[in-house]
Order: C-alpha cells, then sequence, then structure tokens
C-alpha cells in the first residue's frame, strides 16, 4: 500500500506545495525518515545498492558481531528500506563494531601516569617509596632489595582513519558506531570546531603564565598540556571531516596527536582524502610529514569508496530551495518564504550583532532563528569557521543570496563559502540560495591570476614555478573541497534534511555539545564529557 508523507502545518507553504513523491515503505515523520515495522529511523540516505569489494587491506575479524546492536540496527535498515546492502559499509562497519567492544571497559588512565606533567610544563618524578637509599639503610642497597619495576601497560587500542570519495556513508557509519559505543568519557566533533578549541586553550594557557623576570629562562610545553587535559576529559575521540589546510594546525597536529596517543586517546575519523594526501602541497609539509607516520602508527586505515555519491540520487526534494539569479520570481519566492517563517518566530525581523572570540559580527536580516544573508556578508567578509560555528548555534534556516559563480579571482570567498556550508551541513542548518549559476557550474577553474598571489610570491621570494606545487596559489583545494561542498548542498536539499533541521520541532537538536565544541574550560573544573 502506498503511504503519502502528512506534512504537518509548521511546514512552509512556499516549500509544501511543491513537495510531491511517493515511497512504499517508509513515512515521514517531523524528527527523520523512520521504517513501518522498524523500532528507530534514520535520515533517507540510500536508493541505489553497490556491489564493489572493499578497499581495506586487512579483512574484518572473522565471526564478528552477527548479533550485536550496531549491526543489527544497520541490517534493520536495510530490510526496511531505509538503507541498501553495501558490501564496503558492512566491512567497515564491522571492524568498528570489534573497537566497540573492546572499548567497553578500557580505561585511558594507565597512560596518563605514565606520561603526566605538572603545571610548569615539565615530566612529574613519580617516587616510589619501596625505593630505598643510603641515608636510610647505611649502605648502597643490594641487588634483592632494589623493586622490580612493574611491566609496561599493552599498547592502547588502535583506531581507525576511514577516508573516500563524497557521500559514500563514512560519517554515517561513525556516527552509528559512536552513538552505541558504551563509554562516559568520548567526544564527537566536527575537525575544524576541535582545532578552534586547541588554539583557544594554548592561548588561554600563555594568557596564564607568570610574568618573565629579568635573568630568568624557563621554557613550557603548551601543546602537550593542552593534549593532557583532552586526554583527561575523553578516552574516545571521533573527528568528521579530518583535513588540513592551515599551516597553524600543521605545525602543531605532530606534536599534539603525539601526546593524545600516547595518553590513551582512541581516535576515529572520517576524511575524503587517505593520510598521505593530507596538506599536500602545502607550505612547509617537509615539517608535517612525521605527523602522517604518527597517525598510522596509531589508526588503522581503510578506504570507504565504492565510486558512488548517494547524495546525488534522486531523493523527494524539499520543494524548490536553489533559485537562480535572473529566474523570474525568484527574489519574491525567498522573500515570501522568509516572511512565512517569520510569522512562527517569536521575534521581530532585524539586524543582529553575534560576538564571536571579543569581535562583534553583525547580520543585517534575521529574525529568531532565521537569517537572510548575501554572499557577500558572509563569505567577502574576513569570517572563519569560529564565524560560522555561531551562526550554526544560532540559526536553524539561513537564506544566502546573490552567490556569483566562483573563479579564481574569488579563491578567499570560495574558501569561506565550503568552509560554511561544511559547518551549517554539519549541524544541520537548512539553506536557501539564490545563486547566479546551476549548482553543479557554480565553481569555475578560470578567472585569470590573483594580483595578491603575485605580491604574496614576491614577499616570500618564490618563483612561478614553487607556486604550481603549494596549495596556496593552486586551485586544487578549491576544487578538492568543492566537490564535497556540492554533494552536501544537493543533500541539503531533500525533505528529510530540512525537516530534521527544524529546531522548532525537536529541541534536542539543541543538546549539540557533543558536536560543537565546549567553550573552553580552565584545569581544575570538571568539563562535560
Amino acid at each position: 500500500m502506498a503511504v503519502y508523507p502528512c506534512f504537518p502545518t509548521w511546514f512552509p507553504a512556499a516549500v509544501r506545495c511543491s513537495l510531491t513523491f511517493l515511497r512504499t515503505d517508509i513515512v515521514l515523520t517531523p524528527k527523520k525518515v523512520s521504517c513501518l515495522g522498524c523500532s528507530k529511523g534514520y535520515a533517507l540516505w540510500r536508493t541505489h545498492s553497490s556491489s564493489a569489494s572493499s578497499c581495506s587491506s586487512e579483512p574484518p575479524p572473522a565471526g564478528l558481531c552477527a548479533s550485536s546492536e550496531t549491526v543489527g540496527h544497520y541490517d534493520r535498515l536495510v530490510q526496511c528500506g531505509s538503507l541498501r546492502e553495501d558490501p564496503q559499509q558492512r566491512r567497515v562497519l564491522q571492524q568498528l563494531v570489534h573497537l566497540q567492544e573492546t572499548l567497553k571497559d578500557y580505561s585511558n588512565s594507565v597512560y596518563l601516569r605514565l606520561n603526566s606533567k605538572d603545571d610548569s610544563g615539565g615530566l612529574e618524578k613519580v617516587k616510589d617509596s619501596c625505593v630505598t637509599s643510603d641515608e636510610n639503610t647505611g649502605g648502597a642497597p643490594t641487588e634483592k632489595e632494589k623493586p622490580t619495576p612493574p611491566p609496561p601497560p599493552p599498547p592502547p587500542p588502535k583506531g581507525f582513519y576511514i577516508y573516500g570519495d563524497v557521500g559514500t556513508g563514512k560519517t554515517m557509519l561513525m556516527d552509528m558506531f559512536y552513538s552505541r559505543v558504551e563509554h562516559v568519557h568520548k567526544k564527537r566533533v566536527h575537525f575544524d570546531g576541535f582545532m578552534l578549541d586547541i588554539h583557544k586553550r594554548i592561548h588561554w594557557r600563555k594568557q596564564s603564565l607568570p610574568k618573565r623576570r629579568l635573568g630568568k629562562m624557563f621554557t613550557y610545553d603548551h601543546i602537550s598540556l593542552v593534549a593532557m587535559e583532552i586526554s583527561n576529559e575523553t578516552c574516545l575521540l571521533c573527528f568528521d571531516e579530518f583535513q588540513v589546510t592551515d599551516i597553524a594546525d600543521a605545525m602543531i597536529l605532530k606534536q599534539l596527536f603525539e601526546m593524545l596517543f600516547k595518553t590513551g586517546v582512541v581516535v576515529v575519523a572520517t576524511s575524503n582524502r587517505p593520510p598521505d594526501d593530507l596538506y599536500k602541497n602545502g607550505l612547509q609539509r617537509d615539517t608535517f610529514l612525521p605527523f602522517i607516520d604518527v597517525l598510522k602508527e596509531y589508526c588503522q586505515t581503510i578506504c570507504l569508496d565504492s565510486g558512488i555519491d548517494y547524495r546525488r540520487l534522486d531523493k523527494a526534494a524539499a520543494g524548490k530551495l536553489y533559485y537562480l539569479v535572473g529566474e523570474p520570481g525568484a527574489e519574491a519566492f525567498l522573500d515570501t518564504l522568509f516572511e512565512e517563517l517569520a510569522l512562527r518566530q517569536k521575534s521581530v525581523t532585524g539586524p543582529r550583532v553575534l560576538t564571536v572570540q571579543g569581535r562583534d559580527v553583525t547580520l543585517e536580516k534575521t529574525c529568531g532563528s532565521i537569517a537572510d544573508c548575501t554572499f557577500d556578508e558572509l563569505c567577502s567578509r574576513p569570517l572563519s569557521a569560529s564565524d560560522y560555528l555561531e551562526m550554526a548555534r544560532l540559526f536553524d534556516t539561513v537564506f544566502i543570496r546573490h552567490v556569483p559563480m566562483l573563479t579564481l579571482s574569488l579563491k578567499d570567498p570560495a574558501r569561506r563559502f565550503t568552509t560554511l556550508i561544511d559547518n551549517f551541513y554539519n549541524y544541520k542548518v537548512r539553506v536557501v540560495l539564490l545563486a547566479a549559476a546551476p549548482l553543479d557550474q557554480l565553481f569555475v577553474h578560470s578567472g585569470g591570476e590573483d594580483e595578491r598571489d603575485r605580491q604574496l610570491l614576491d614577499d616570500l621570494g618564490l618563483s612561478g614555478d614553487a607556486a604550481e606545487h603549494l596549495t596556496l596559489f593552486t586551485t586544487e583545494e578549491e576544487i578538492f573541497a568543492f566537490q564535497r561542498t556540492v554533494s552536501r548542498l544537493m543533500e541539503m536539499q531533500t525533505a528529510s534534511y530540512w525537516m530534521e533541521g527544524d529546531r522548532s520541532i525537536s529541541k534536542k537538536h539543541m543538546n549539540i555539545h557533543h558536536r560543537l565544541p565546549d567553550k573552553h574550560i580552565p584545569p581544575g573544573n570538571t568539563a562535560p564529557h
């Protein structure tokens, strides 16, 4: 029997009138897509199956988790039609479940004691009361009196670094794993947000340093101490979108993660790039390369890439949410949709000032949890991931008008646009766009040289040949990132995404402390896990 979705009154008429679709095995609820006869739902993901074999070089552990709750949940989603069987996904999930079982009774306390540091940045001296000295024995200790050192602990469990093309289900599988790990000390965060928090913590520690006195020198290891802080807060870190594009991040990652791993933190990460391609062609990459070796040592690398972007396959659309600038009535449609959504807000339309790290960022037209912005307002100003994270916290719907074709002469705005969409997608912010070109034609690999690039080349003393191999001066990173942006924007136009992102329906979405980075809590206080 065919089942037609019954849209609640909160769904905007401007969108509702253009949304018609048919499914025989699912029912849309305001929160997510649920299967008939299934106890748990998941956002509609699969309309296509893949029979390709896994890229992983290591087979999954034999006989694992046929009865595990995580694999059972995946099986139920396949049986009721929300997902289609995918051999690669199943293989990755089986390996994640093996780690899930390992983490049940896991604690990193023994590794913390071995690597503990005091606030001065030096190693703590662990004193054993059984050790005797010349003073209390009247002579040198005999061989029998010397204490036997305890055996070293076994190495901590290896994590996973899961990479592959966009839309293959990496984040979905990691979230299935994370939600069922029976451990209170765990965190799941977007990698950009994590690194922002790291830099805040380092800055706080630098500000807290005692003033230097004349003639007295001391060293202070901020990065390792911040890593110790995090190790005290969590045993498991799950990262979405592990990518390195910032030289400030690249220079500290080895020291940061080496200490995290040594103190027993288990890392599971998703990425579009294999480890060897991280920070590819970046400035001073030679100093970054040792981090890749550390990552490979503590994380098993798995490739999940069937060559299919499931976000691009046909799904129920949430009406028309992507308009072209020259399209008749496009501006009027956006005005009507904004007014209709604004009627449900307990607020008035007007400017709003966001305070981010001591700076004020003003958005000219907002109403409650809705913001109506232009591309220039969001991407032509010097805004960063921290600004977009604050927007994601405050708004569940953002209109972005007058998005231009993104050419080489707009590299900086293009980078900000991809960062904006990455953050909005990760926190289920809904977007309505008015753009100069269709989505698959929005990024154009042309437009001539950037004058600022030539000036920077001169300042750095680099030749044009050197610039050809640096992502700072090429569009390689932008092209790679924009493939992900296009894929995500397509999913962001689906009915399931639109309804899941409505925070007026699900207040649970506002409790996203495990996704948004916690505000830094100084050492000595208790941080939420």
